[in-house]
C-alpha cells in the first residue's frame, strides 16, 4: 500500500515538473514571437532619407527655412557725412555785419544744413544770402529767470539753440553741432571724428578751453560753445523734452555752455572729449599756433572779433585758404 502511495507521489511530481517546463517554454516562445514581429515592423518602417518624416515635430524642424543672406544681414547704413550734420549757430544782431564773414569761410551752400539764430531781425544783403545759412529769430526767453550779475541773459537764448533747431523737423539728422558766429569749422575733420561714434546713442562731444583760467572758473568737463560741440540726435530729443524745466532750476549760471552741461548732468551724459574742438581765442599771428599746437586735426576754432578773417593769413601777411587746415 505504501508502495502505491509513493508511485502516485512520483507521478504528481513528474506532472508538476513537466507543467512548469511547458510554461517556461511557452513564455520564451511568446517572447521570441514578439521580438520577431518587432523586428519585422522595424524593417518595414525603415526611414527613407529622401522622404518627409512622419513625425510632425521633426517635419517642422526640417522644413524650417534658413534666412537668406540678405535677410540675415542687417541693413547697410552709410557712414556719417556732412548731410547728416545740422549746424546751430548762435549769433548777435549787433555784430552780424562783421561775424557773417567768418561763417562764409567754412559754410558750403547746397551741401551743409544749418541755421543762424539771432535775437532780432538784421538787414540782409541779396549777394550774401547764397553764401550763408538761413537766418531765424530765437523764441522769447523772458519767462526764464537769470540771476548772474556778471553775465548776460542772452545765454539762455543761445543754450536753447539745439532744441529750437531740432523742432524744425529736418530729416536724416544724426548730429547737431553748436557753435558761435565767430567759430570756424573744418568740415572734413569734423565728419571724420563723428564717424567714430554711434549716432543712435547719447553723445555730448566737445572739449575744454585752451585757457586754464576759464577751465578753473567754469569746468574742465564742460564743452565750450566757442569751440563748438556735437550732440547726437537721440540726446537732442531727450534734451528738448526737459531743457526748459532744467534751465529754470539754474538761474545763477553764467553762460549757455554751463547750462547745457547742467542739463547733460541731469540726463546722466558725461562729456566725450575730442581735442580738435578749440576754444582758445587766437589773436594776431595765429599761423604759428595752427602749425604748433593743433596736433589733433582741428575740427573748428574760435577766432577773434577782428573784421578781417584772421584764419586766412600767416605771420608774413600771406593769405592761406581754409582748406590748408584740413589736415
Amino acid at each position: 500500500m505504501s508502495t502505491m502511495k509513493n508511485n502516485f507521489k512520483d507521478q504528481d511530481h513528474l506532472y508538476s515538473s513537466w507543467s512548469f517546463s511547458k510554461l517556461m517554454a511557452f513564455f520564451f516562445l511568446l517572447i521570441s514571437i514578439s521580438y520577431l514581429f518587432y523586428s519585422l515592423r522595424f524593417v518595414s518602417h525603415s526611414y527613407d532619407c529622401d522622404q518627409t518624416p512622419h513625425n510632425p515635430t521633426i517635419t517642422h524642424h526640417i522644413s524650417f527655412n534658413t534666412p537668406s543672406e540678405e535677410e540675415s544681414t542687417p541693413p547697410f547704413e552709410e557712414l556719417t557725412n556732412i548731410s547728416h550734420i545740422v549746424f546751430g549757430i548762435g549769433a548777435s544782431a549787433k555784430l552780424w555785419k562783421q561775424r557773417k564773414e567768418y561763417i562764409k569761410l567754412w559754410w558750403r551752400p547746397n551741401e551743409m544744413r544749418g541755421v543762424v539764430w539771432l535775437e532780432q531781425k538784421v538787414k540782409t544783403e541779396a549777394q550774401n544770402e547764397d553764401f550763408l545759412p538761413p537766418l531765424r529769430i530765437s523764441s522769447d526767453t523772458s519767462r526764464f529767470k537769470y540771476k548772474n550779475q556778471k553775465g548776460h541773459r542772452s545765454a539762455i537764448r543761445i543754450s536753447r539753440i539745439v532744441s529750437e533747431t531740432l523742432r524744425l523737423g529736418m530729416e536724416g539728422v544724426r548730429w547737431f553741432v553748436m557753435g558761435d558766429d565767430d567759430t570756424v569749422f573744418v568740415a572734413e575733420n569734423l565728419v571724420k571724428v563723428l564717424q567714430k561714434y554711434d549716432h543712435n546713442q547719447f553723445y555730448y562731444i566737445g572739449s575744454s578751453s585752451e585757457s586754464h583760467l576759464q577751465n578753473i572758473y567754469f569746468s574742465y568737463n564742460m564743452a565750450y560753445g566757442g569751440g563748438g560741440f556735437a550732440i547726437s540726435y537721440p540726446l537732442a530729443v531727450a534734451l528738448e523734452k526737459m531743457q526748459d524745466r532744467c534751465i529754470q532750476r539754474y538761474p545763477g549760471l553764467y553762460g549757455s555752455d554751463d547750462r547745457i552741461q547742467a542739463c547733460m548732468a541731469e540726463l546722466g551724459v558725461p562729456l566725450t572729449k575730442e581735442k580738435g574742438f578749440h576754444q582758445g581765442h587766437l589773436r594776431n599771428h595765429i599761423w604759428s599756433h595752427m602749425t604748433s599746437f593743433f596736433k589733433p586735426k582741428p575740427l573748428n576754432s574760435k577766432t577773434t572779433s577782428s573784421p578781417v578773417p584772421a584764419l586766412t593769413t600767416n605771420s608774413k601777411g600771406q593769405f592761406y585758404p581754409l582748406h590748408r587746415f584740413q589736415l
